[in-house]
């Protein structure tokens, strides 16, 4: 009978949009879920006859599923530098076990911490996946967690002294003959920097410099005689000699070291080489003029730098734009240890839901294409961010009233149905 397919109709339409109001329910909870994605009903008609009858009404309406909407949300500034956001299409890729199910999950949610054993993870200890960093400074293509090392930072040696100044060509070479006991009134000109031996311990190593005749300079390194195996205390110790050259429009013509060139610190690793770096010569191929020069103007240093540290202790981490993730250490270094990896997948909405804010990969979402931020159409990365939800409350309350009107329609129909059929039964009293 018409007048109980009618009351079936409305049954359906109670149902389905009972079920979008669970959705709409569900989006409203999540307003401030970081990286929560909205979600919608997809409502079909069901046929009331065969496929392709015609004039035939149909049997009411079905919520056939929810789908999840993957617009961006806000990206909100937290001020927290291990607080990450993805800006364009990806997922972060994590991994651990959720529900008892382990394997990789995605996620858009950006908290990250270290945990014990120095594991970056998120809130529910799920290990962000990425690319062990090398010692050569690359990243491997193996993906894994990404640990920092909280042990100690082990030193590094210095091998180079960068020096980049301005010998003033109009200097004379001093009356007295060099002096590396008298080093400051047998020079023109000297500069100093701390060294690091094989044990961390840090030297002052002064260079100073005198003037041979134009365009010509010597260079001579000293460090204290209680420092180094052999010396005496209160001598300097003279590590390194060498010349610099300049041709007359003051380039670098030539550099070279001629003795010396290491030093063996007390303790530490005996001959430790050490090379000064005072630009590239015309000599060596280079202009001359990316390092020290000789013109005539004050000799001065404009930068100057080495290579090597001391042992230092983990203060914290850091994630840049390409998802390098850099220890933090108390002797000024910041090491990478690892880049995070983003996810691309061929349809967002295929992908399953596993709660926690977390997706897992199905064959409807395809095969993710895992990679660095920034690369092959994956999103980047903005640190000291999180994403909020997408949800936008003031359309889920336009929603709400719409749907809770297409309810009391449905009801109404019911009702009126029912008070047709009681009609109906009264014909025959």
């Amino acid at each position: 009978m018409s007048i109980l397919t009618a009351m079936s109709t409305g049954v359906s339409g109670l149902d389905a949009e009972s079920d979008e109001l669970g959705v709409i329910g569900n989006n409203l909870a999540n307003s401030n879920t970081v990286g929560f994605k909205e979600s919608r009903g997809m409502f079909d008609n069901v046929l009331g006859a065969a496929v392709g009858t015609e004039g035939v009404a149909g049997n009411g309406v079905v919520m056939k599923s929810a789908q999840q909407v993957f617009t961006e949300g806000a990206l909100s500034n937290t001020g927290v530098p291990t607080d990450i956001a993805l800006s364009g299409d990806g997922f972060f890729m994590v991994n651990g076990n959720v529900g008892g199910t382990p394997g990789n999950f995605y996620t858009r949610a950006g908290q990250t911490s270290l945990d014990s054993t120095g594991t970056l993870v998120n809130p529910d200890g799920l290990a962000f996946q990425g690319y062990a960093a090398n010692p050569d400074g690359t990243f491997g293509t193996s993906l894994g967690p990404i640990k920092v090392n909280t042990a100690a930072l082990a030193p590094k040696t210095t091998t180079t002294m960068d020096i980049t100044a301005n010998l003033d060509s109009t200097q004379t070479p001093p009356a007295a003959a060099w002096d590396p006991q008298n080093p400051a009134a047998t020079s023109n000109f000297s500069t100093s920097m701390q060294v690091y031996d094989s044990l961390g311990n840090a030297h002052t190593a002064n260079v100073f410099v005198r003037n041979t005749g134009a365009g010509t300079w010597d260079y001579h390194v000293l460090v204290n005689g209680s420092e180094v195996t052999g010396g005496t205390a209160g001598q300097n110790n003279e590590v390194a000699t060498g010349t610099l050259t300049f041709n007359p429009s003051g380039a670098l013509q030539s550099d070279a070291v001629t003795a010396g060139g290491n030093a063996s610190f007390t303790g530490a690793t005996a001959n430790q080489p050490i090379a000064l770096n005072f630009g590239t010569s015309i000599a060596d191929g280079g202009t001359g003029l990316d390092g020290t020069t000789g013109f005539a103007t004050a000799s001065s240093v404009s930068a100057q730098s080495q290579d090597g540290y001391g042992s230092g202790s983990l203060t914290g981490i850091s994630i840049d734009a390409s998802g390098i993730v850099n220890g933090s250490y108390t002797n000024g270094q910041s090491i990478a240890v690892g880049q995070l990896a983003v996810a691309k997948f061929p349809s967002d909405t295929g992908l399953g839901q596993a709660g926690q804010n977390l997706w897992t990969a199905t064959k409807d979402s395809g095969v993710a294409a895992v990679g660095a931020a920034g690369a092959g159409g994956r999103a980047s990365i903005v640190t000291g961010t999180l994403e909020q939800s997408n949800v936008d409350i003031s359309t889920q309350f336009v929603d709400l009233i719409a749907h809770q009107a297409s309810f009391q329609a449905d009801s109404k129909t019911i009702t009126t149905a029912d008070q047709m059929l009681q009609s109906l039964m009264q014909m025959k009293q």
